[in-house]
Parts: C-alpha cells; structure tokens; sequence
C-alpha cells in the first residue's frame, strides 16, 4: 500500500489545519505554499519536464538497441581485455566486486524489510528537548523554520527553542526577532559577532542547551507537527541510542528540475539506506536538516568535535558527519527514523549543486578516514559487523575512484559507442530499483526522475569523488552567498 506522498503541499496539510486558527503558528509556513503557487514564472514548464523524461528514455532505449546491435563488438572487446596482462585480473576484480556490491545490497533489501520505525512515546515519557537553529543569510526563511518548530507537538514545558544568528549579512537577524516577538519566552535567539561557521553557531546552542535531547535543524527546513516527537522517542525506547537522523525530502521539488531529481534521490538514500543502516544501528550520519542527539553523547565528543582538525587546518565542513562518527565511537547506537519528515531547500542550479556535493564528498574522505581509526576495535559491546561493513562499503567507492574514472576514459577513448551504449542499458537496469521504490512509496510519475539523476549524474558530476579527494585538505562552505536559496 502507498504511503502518504510528503508534497509540499500535502505536508503542510497534514500537519495543520489551517482554517482552525486564523492566529496559527502554521500560519506562516503555509505563506511558502501560497507564495511559491504564485510565482509559477520561476517553474520550469511541465512541456520541458517532459522533454527531459522523453529524452532520458530514448537515450536509454536507444543505448539498449546498440548493445544488441554491437553484441559481436562486445564480444571481441571482451575477448581482448581477457588475454592482456591486466586483463584477467581487472575481469577478476570486477567479478568480485559486482558479487560484493550485489551482496550489500540484498542484505541491505533485507534489512530495509525488517525495518519499522520507533512509534512516538506519550507526552509524560518525552524528555526535555533543546531545538538548536544555526542561520546565516537565510532572510525569512528562519522565520519559517522557527515557527513550524513552534508548531509541533511537542509539549511546551518541554522544549526549548535556541536560534543562533552566525553573523549573517542580511536580514537574518531582524527576522529572527520577529519570530522572538511572536513566540515570546518559547524562543531565545543569539547573534554572533562574526560569522565563524556553522560548527561554532551549534557549539553555541550545546553549550546554552538544557534539553536532554539535542535537536539541530537547518534555517532552510521546515519540520511536520509530529517531526519532533518522532525524532526524539528512540531515545526512551532505547537507552543505548545516542543520535538519531530525520527523514529528509526536498521542499522545492516543484521549482526546478534539479530538486525534483534531488527528491527521488533523497527518498533512496533515507528510507532505503538509512532504514538498512538503522537495523545495524549504525547510521553513519545525521543531517543537519534535521538530527538529535542525547546531550550526554554530545558532551562525551564536544571538545573533540569542535576542535577538530584535518591535515593541520581547523575543520569547517562535515560537523554533522564527524558528531555522528564520534557518537559511533563512544559505542552508542546511531538510528533513522523515517517517520520523522523534514523538508529542506536543494540547489536549483548546476554551479550550486556541485558545490554542495563537493563539500559533501569532501567530508565523506575525512570521515571515512577517521572512522578506520576506530571501527575495526572494539568500539561498542554488541555486534561491530554492521558498522564495518558499511565502512568498507564506503571506503570502497573512494578507493576505486580513480581507477574506474581512468577504465572510463580509456574506454571512451577506444570504444566510445560501447560505453555509451552499456553506460545507457546499465542506467535503465540499476536505476529500476530506484524507479520501483519511489513508485510504490509515493509518486509513479515522479519516480522516472530517477532515471534522470542518473544520466546527469554520471555525465556531469562523476568527476566530484576524485576531485574530493585530492582537495580533502580544502576548507571553506562553497555554497554560502549562492543564489539558488528559495526566498
């Protein structure tokens, strides 16, 4: 059965009713619906959505039909490869490797299938929780962040709300104070004197905190009414969790073509692989869209996290990743919950979605590398294979990164039709799976997107893993003052 289709405007539905109460903290959050319906010039048309799907699947097909056509030409190549020095063995590691992956991922299928996520605790049992929100030049988009966190279930002598301006150069700071003045004692709003990243705005926040569950949220998210709740309830059921990751969708995934490829993406990398990694009790990161994390976990690595360092240079990026590693650490378990839905903002353009992908993969090479330090000793006093087993899984991708992007091009140097045709037939195969989840899950006619991404993936951002990293050492944000932030 097809669950509830996280739409923008299904979410916010779901989440109020809006006629109830003129006065509604829901209010404003349903002002982005209302805005965004009018500001239909900023859409790209639904002919060229469709231009874009038509095209995906005649390269595919097309692709498809030249690998039957130039099967004799696969064959001799085969044949080739087989009978030169490196070719025997380059056969034989792909064979193994292709058996790996396969592997991984019918044990992931199987854990996705036992997955449930953890059902919200009545309202004595939630513990006290801190909201932390790190903004800079976000504009209004705080406000609505703030006030749908105000808006959710969550009792209110339990919660505490602490937004944390890093220095913004806008009018981060005066919407800030709106929602201060609209929220009242609910909401204590901090300004630092200069911008100083991210990490330190949500040093600020631990510090200040008096929760017993941390929760971060981006300044471009908006949460559901039950968000809060269903991210913090794992929390009481197991006392061994100390961080859990919330369910991340896309909320302009009507704008552009980009966030509605993005959303299938997401969809995949949270409730499948999230799910799988949450049975092993080892989601191996939080995002910072939305995350909690038991403030006692928190303390145990806060000096570490805030200090930390890679190659010698402060680090600046990848501070929800490295929390997580460090929660991994300490042997406390890292769980998904997929009933925890937060919408968040994508780049709408190519120069903003390859910075942020750089500044992801940046932080996976550092990550990985300080993970090796520890997961192969005895970390935590249950089972280790989970958490290994997705390290070498990840640690393989960077590994190989450069040897396949070699093997690419010498084949488009010497085979050019070849591997255009099979990359196009292995698209249409592999992204199936991807195709087929969405499908049953929310949208059939957006699940095609699927097929999309990947065809943009593997032709204009194949080169972000290599470049990763040879720049692992690099600092900076890259995608602060883009304009492809919905305002």
């Amino acid at each position: 059965m097809k669950s509830e289709a996280i739409t923008s405007k299904q979410f916010f539905s779901s989440s109020h009713d809006i006629s109830s109460n003129e006065h509604s903290l829901s209010n404003p959050v349903f002002r982005i619906q209302n805005e965004s319906t009018h500001k239909a010039v900023k859409r790209p048309s639904s002919v060229l959505g469709l231009i874009v799907l038509i095209g995906t699947f005649i390269l595919m097909i097309t692709g498809a039909f030249f690998v039957y056509q130039f099967q004799a030409d696969f064959d001799q190549f085969h044949l080739e490869r087989i009978n030169s020095t490196w070719g025997l063995p380059f056969l034989v590691l792909t064979v193994a490797l292709f058996f790996f992956q396969a592997g991984v991922f019918l044990y992931n299928l199987y854990l996705f299938y036992k997955y449930k996520p953890i059902e919200s605790v009545t309202d004595d049992l939630l513990p006290t929780c801190t909201v932390i929100v790190p903004a800079y030049n976000e504009g209004k988009l705080v406000w609505d962040t703030l006030l749908s966190l105000a808006d959710s279930d969550y009792p209110e002598q339990k919660m505490q709300i602490l937004a944390v301006d890093d220095g913004s150069k806008d009018d981060t700071w005066y919407w800030m104070q709106q929602a201060k003045i609209r929220l009242g004692d609910r909401l204590t709003i901090y300004q630092q004197p200069e911008n100083k990243g991210k990490r330190h705005a949500l040093y600020r926040g631990f510090k200040l905190g008096t929760g017993e569950i941390f929760v971060t949220v981006d300044s471009d998210s908006i949460v559901k009414k039950d968000t809060l709740r269903n991210l913090v309830s794992p929390f009481v059921v197991d006392e061994k969790c100390g961080a859990v990751a919330g369910n991340v969708q896309v909320l302009n995934n009507k704008k552009a073509l980009l966030p509605k490829m993005l959303n299938v993406s997401f969809v995949m990398s949270f409730e499948f692989m999230r799910s799988a990694e949450s049975m092993l009790g080892s989601v191996l990161c939080t995002p910072g869209a939305a995350a909690a994390y038991r403030n006692t976990a928190v303390f145990g690595c806060l000096q570490e996290w805030i200090n930390q360092t890679f190659m010698g240079q402060p680090s600046d990026i990848g501070e929800d990743r490295a929390m997580t590693n460090m929660i991994l650490k300490q042997g406390h378990h890292v769980l998904f919950q997929k009933n925890a839905y937060v919408l968040t903002n994508v780049p709408e353009e190519y120069t903003g979605l390859y910075k942020m992908f750089i500044r992801w993969s940046r932080s996976n090479v550092r990550e990985n590398i300080m993970m090796a330090q520890f997961v192969f000793k005895d970390f935590r006093k249950e089972s280790k294979f989970g958490a290994r087993l997705l390290f070498l899984n990840q640690s393989l991708k960077i590994v190989l990164a450069y040897p396949f992007l070699l093997f690419m091009f010498y084949l488009i140097a010497t085979h050019p039709l070849l591997f255009l045709s099979s990359t196009m037939l292995g698209i249409l195969i592999f992204s199936s799976f991807s195709v087929f989840f969405y499908a049953k899950r929310y949208s059939v006619a957006e699940a095609f997107w699927a097929y999309s991404y990947s065809i943009f993936y593997t032709f204009s951002l194949f080169w972000i893993t290599p470049y990763a990293i040879i720049t692992a050492n690099k600092r900076g944000w890259l995608t602060r003052g883009l304009t492809e932030k919905v305002s």
